[in-house]
């Protein structure tokens, strides 16, 4: 085995595309920032952010979000820089393939592809208790069997696969579309915590920040460890490269602009909660609508019910067009059989792709408990972060005169910071997140060796085939 051949770089901006129809550049920085606050403002507006403060930070919890907010920019900022001089739809996986070598790359890939798919399947499952609340409330409930998978007791759990479904159903039409559709839901959702805001803020009790650090500086780090997760997303916003008008200028908009606004959203909503009663109450499964209810506002609570489900919605659509991206790009490059490397001509999306991955993650969703390795989602983003992080710092030095339209200020010691932050955040998962990992990583291991490294398009270039 020659080491040589694990360690083989791509091409910068190589096009593997195979001849066949390319992917349409119809998304500018509006679109892209907006795919952003759809990935990220999810779950954890509305529920981690009250779990953090009653059990963490106290009303400290809005130092934690910049914290958190401050460690997340570090791998946001080498993200913008490898994305605006790289580009690609394959995310880290492109990135590290041009930088890092053909193992790195396929691993990275293969940890994308888990965390994409087990957070759109865990996800799917979250939006179905709202969906089935919403149901029940109109006189529509479902039979319980179809409310859960045959682990729990049930036949399946039918709205969270309907859901991935129609989803796959959507991306297939085009990117236009579905950018559109997840546009709109952005706006339901930041509509739904305006009303909050507006309403809190007539309520306001400062007695509530006193103390304002019951759990001191240990309860903040804590609470940003733990609300850390609630700015998972962004990295999605770099599988539109391709599909962006100007991406060496829009990629670092969409994902700078979306995180930063993002933490200023969920600063205001922490301010405020703890403002408006006090922290121990809020560690509720929905403390945002049960302050509405508290304060006598059950038309509040129901919009962010609705906030809530729109939320959840436009996290699952970006993430599984992320999957779909990097399950494109690594098809073009060999890794993958390139039977799914076809892009549709009309539609200039991947429908095969979005299908297949579609019927397996609504599977999953309808039929497993997939809340027992949703973990696993945290460590993958974590590896792809860190690996992101230490991209830039090696491109740097490999690739000195690479053209970068957007650099990461004070390199190296940002993407070191970046690295550092998510090797720390890693290390406090349980051991068993690390061992499910450990194994997802060697079965990929097992189909690199057995397919992935003797067909990659660069293998196939160096036999001369």
């Amino acid at each position: 085995m020659r080491l040589s051949g694990l360690l083989r770089t791509k091409s910068i901006n190589a096009d593997h595309s195979l001849g066949g129809p390319a992917l349409r550049p119809v998304l500018g920085p509006v679109d892209l920032t907006l795919l952003g606050i759809g990935a990220i403002i999810g779950a954890g507006i509305f529920v981690l952010t009250g779990v953090a403060a009653a059990t963490q930070a106290g009303p400290a919890i809005i130092l934690s979000y910049l914290v958190a907010g401050t460690a997340c920019a570090f791998s946001a900022l080498a993200y913008a820089e490898l994305a605006a001089s790289i580009g690609g739809c394959g995310s880290a996986y492109g990135y590290s393939y041009a930088g890092l070598g053909e193992i790195v790359a396929w691993m990275i890939g293969w940890d994308l592809i888990l965390e994409y798919s087990v957070a759109t399947s865990a996800v799917a499952i979250g939006w179905s208790a709202y969906a089935d609340n919403a149901l029940e409330a109109v006189g529509l409930a479902l039979p319980l069997v179809l409310q859960q998978g045959p682990l729990e007791g049930g036949w399946i759990n039918l709205p969270a696969a309907l859901i991935v479904l129609t989803l796959g159903v959507l991306l297939s039409i085009g990117v236009r579309e579905s950018a559109r559709v997840n546009a709109v839901m952005v706006l339901v959702k930041l509509s739904a915590i305006a009303v909050f805001v507006i309403v809190a803020a007539s309520h306001v009790e400062p007695a509530n920040w006193s103390p304002f650090m019951p759990f001191g500086w240990s309860g903040v780090m804590g609470g940003a460890a733990l609300i850390f997760f609630a700015y998972i997303g962004f990295d999605a916003v770099s599988t539109a490269a391709e599909e962006a008008r100007n991406p060496q200028r829009d990629l670092p908009i969409g994902i700078l602009v979306s995180l930063a606004v993002c933490t200023v959203i969920y600063i205001l909503v922490a301010g405020l909660l703890t403002l408006v009663v006090a922290y121990p109450s809020l560690n509720v499964g929905s403390p945002v609508a049960d302050v509405m209810l508290r304060l006598g506002y059950p038309w509040a609570a129901g919009v962010i019910a609705a906030g809530a489900i729109a939320g959840l919605t436009t996290v699952m659509l970006v993430l599984y067009y992320g999957l779909t991206r990097v399950f494109l790009a690594m098809s073009r490059d060999g890794l993958l059989p390139p039977v799914f490397a076809r892009v549709h001509p009309r539609t200039a999306t991947p429908v095969r792709v979005i299908l297949i991955s579609g019927l397996l993650m609504a599977a999953i969703a309808g039929f497993t408990p997939i809340g027992q390795v949703a973990e696993l989602v945290n460590i993958g983003t974590l590896a792809a972060f860190f690996l992101v992080c230490l991209g830039v710092i090696w491109l740097r030095y490999t690739h000195p005169d690479l053209p970068r339209p957007f650099r990461t200020p004070w390199s190296p010691l940002i993407p070191l910071l970046g690295a550092a932050a998510c090797l720390y955040l890693a290390l406090q998962l349980p051991l068993i997140t690390w061992l499910r990992f450990g194994l997802w990583l060697l079965l990929g291991l097992v189909i690199y060796f057995a397919y992935s490294r003797r067909h990659s398009a660069l293998a196939v270039a160096e036999s001369g085939a």
